[in-house]
């Protein structure tokens, strides 16, 4: 088969792209013709090292996957050969990547794709999405009619975030640039403060005057100064993004009013979260909620250009679908 893949942790150059040896799955795997996979960031932190998990060289990257159901392990129920699918957890933690003609898939980490939904269109989605409901709701803890706050609201996990708050019956309040309030307003948002103008702490404050319960940093800006002192008793912040911020934490506004910050990334989420957010983003999928601003296609032998498009910022919100066609 032909894949993406790296013999060495390093910059997005050392990816290669060529032929391995076909997969082989396990009694509890199930081996998938893939149609197309993506890159996220977090590809790029275990492409490059930055992220400490296990790995074996060659090393095919990539999480996300959609293909077709090619051959079932003898210990596997409930998948069929044909059946379409997607898988948004390889490429860590000792299994191979998705950036191939064909990977072999944990059961328990692969789910049936809505009729309808092409697949150059989930393949975008399944990553950020899932990510948005295990930050919003299971490190999150949101309930209904909470008020919710997602910096970053027009990003690819931003705006899922806003779906997903809008879908739990949250009070949505949107931080992102002026360009981007339209956008945001039509996936649900409640209030869109623009991120691109002064004095952000005080417009919040102003947009949230019971206080904030969740306040989700998509942008990776981690700014715990003015979030905590927002926070509603009880409050949550939940940081997912900016590796290498080191924000300062004032305690004491903190620890008195029962606040809490956490942290979390999806690489450590368990099977049974990561099967719990995908029957929420399978349901948003096909009820045509999810949808990516614009997807660039590419063939997979670009996945090393995909890798440094998003490391150089060149993506601005776009995605990258990279089909096996």
């Amino acid at each position: 088969m032909l894949a993406a893949y790296i013999n060495e942790f390093g910059p997005a150059d050392f990816i290669r792209f060529g032929a391995l040896p076909d997969p082989r799955p396990g009694a509890h795997d199930v081996l998938v013709d893939v149609e197309a996979t993506t890159a996220n960031h977090v590809d790029t932190f275990i492409r490059s090292g930055a992220v400490d998990t296990p790995v074996e060289f060659p090393f095919v990257v990539g999480r996300d996957l959609v293909g077709r159901v090619a051959a079932v392990g003898s210990e596997v129920t409930g998948f069929e050969v044909d059946e379409r699918v997607w898988c948004n957890s390889l490429g860590h933690s000792g299994r191979q990547g998705a950036a191939a003609e064909r990977a072999a898939v944990p059961a328990e980490r692969l789910y049936r794709l809505p009729d309808g939904v092409a697949p150059h269109t989930a393949v975008t989605l399944v990553h950020p999405a899932a990510t948005a409901y295990l930050g919003l709701v299971t490190h999150g803890r949101l309930r209904f009619g909470e008020t919710v706050v997602v910096i970053g609201a027009a990003g690819n996990v931003g705006a899922a975030m806003v779906v997903i708050a809008v879908r739990e019956g949250a009070r949505v309040v949107a931080v992102a640039r002026a360009r981007d309030a339209a956008y945001c307003r039509d996936l649900g948002a409640d209030v869109v403060v623009e991120s691109d103008r002064d004095d952000l702490g005080a417009r919040l404050a102003r947009a949230c005057p019971e206080g904030v319960d969740v306040y989700a940093d998509a942008a990776g800006v981690n700014d715990l100064s003015t979030a905590v002192g927002l926070l509603a008793r009880r409050g949550r912040v939940v940081l997912l993004a900016g590796l290498h911020t080191t924000p300062v934490l004032p305690a004491g506004p903190l620890y008195v009013a029962d606040r809490s910050v956490v942290g979390f990334a999806i690489t450590g989420a368990t099977a049974d979260e990561l099967a719990q957010a995908a029957r929420c983003v399978n349901g948003l999928l096909a009820g045509g909620r999810l949808r990516p601003r614009e997807v660039r296609v590419l063939p997979l032998s670009a996945t090393a250009e995909a890798h440094r498009m998003l490391e150089t910022g060149e993506l601005h919100g776009r995605r990258v679908a990279l089909t096996t066609a």
